[in-house]
């Protein structure tokens, strides 16, 4: 793994942005190591079961004093009825996800915006995996929580080629079943699919009691269809070309565009799940502290 990998998908002025905001779950989880989450457990000793680094909003009683003399580091005493939890990244890398240009290009804001969350949770000792798919899943990094783990995933990411349809419903389907219960899914698509389909996937995690939130990442001209005269335009799914007067079908693209989101609304509230609009004309920096921020003021069942 090369320095301009690793670069292309963590940029350090937007991990100095998010490093003082930790990604906490919302409700109680279960995890498999000692960490700094409540689980939903009860009757267990509390036992003591190791240190990590303190980070701050840690509680300051239970900094070890006598292991900071000898280190000359803040760290925190585990036990074990406390507990780590595991997040999911979801990324759609199919053939839609390519619109756009440089840094803009859907794909590459949805991957720098997965990958830089991804670190924040592995530097806080909670586990994380990563997932790509379009017609089915293309590659998947089982859950880590070492730096070595953002090193395997944008080496993935990184010879990715979103070229194909997507099948997110199956897709989703398949992934869930790797899944334990009560961990945290992210999925980042643009999600041009069926949306009754994506609603029974969806309805999948949250029945193993997942918090599932979905960052949909469009690019500024499929929200606002600021496109003047004669245009063509080119299928990325479907091998098709359309020439027309942008005046033509504008008023009638947004109206869609604004049902679409209305039942999108819709199903997300149906089943408490979040959906997080980003737009990548938008600075990732600001997009990522606004949600790290939100996260703290709500908490949802």
């Amino acid at each position: 793994m090369t320095t301009s990998v690793l670069s292309r998908y963590l940029n350090p002025e937007v991990l100095s942005r998010v490093a003082d905001r930790p990604v906490e779950p919302r409700g109680l989880v279960v995890g498999n190591l000692a960490g700094a989450h409540k689980s939903p457990l009860s009757g267990f000793a509390v036992e003591f079961a190791g240190h990590r680094d303190y980070i701050v909003g840690d509680d300051p009683r239970h900094i070890d004093w006598r292991l900071y003399y000898k280190r000359d580091r803040l760290s925190i005493k585990q036990y074990e009825m406390e507990t780590n939890f595991v997040c999911h990244l979801l990324i759609d890398v199919s053939a839609s996800m390519r619109y756009g240009d440089d840094l803009q290009q859907k794909m590459l804001y949805a991957a720098q915006a997965a990958t830089t969350l991804g670190y924040s949770i592995v530097r806080q000792n909670d586990k994380v995996s990563l997932a790509t798919f379009d017609d089915k899943v293309r590659g998947y990094v089982p859950p880590g929580n070492s730096l070595a783990q953002i090193h395997r995933m944008t080496h993935h990411l990184d010879e990715i080629d979103p070229v194909e349809k997507t099948k997110m419903a199956d897709c989703l389907t398949e992934l869930t079943g790797r899944m334990g219960r009560r961990e945290i899914v992210m999925i980042f698509s643009d999600f041009f699919t069926d949306l009754d389909a994506l609603e029974a996937a969806l309805q999948r995690m949250k029945y193993n009691r997942h918090e599932v939130v979905l960052f949909h990442v469009l690019h500024h001209h499929e929200r606002t269809f600021e496109f003047e005269g004669m245009v063509k335009f080119l299928g990325l799914e479907e091998i098709s070309e359309y020439l027309t007067q942008t005046e033509d079908i504008r008023q009638g693209y947004l109206e869609c565009v604004k049902r679409y989101e209305t039942a999108f609304d819709d199903m997300c509230r149906r089943n408490a799940i979040e959906r997080i609009v980003i737009d990548t004309s938008h600075n990732l920096g600001d997009d990522l502290v606004d949600y790290l921020n939100q996260r703290t003021r709500v908490r949802v069942r």
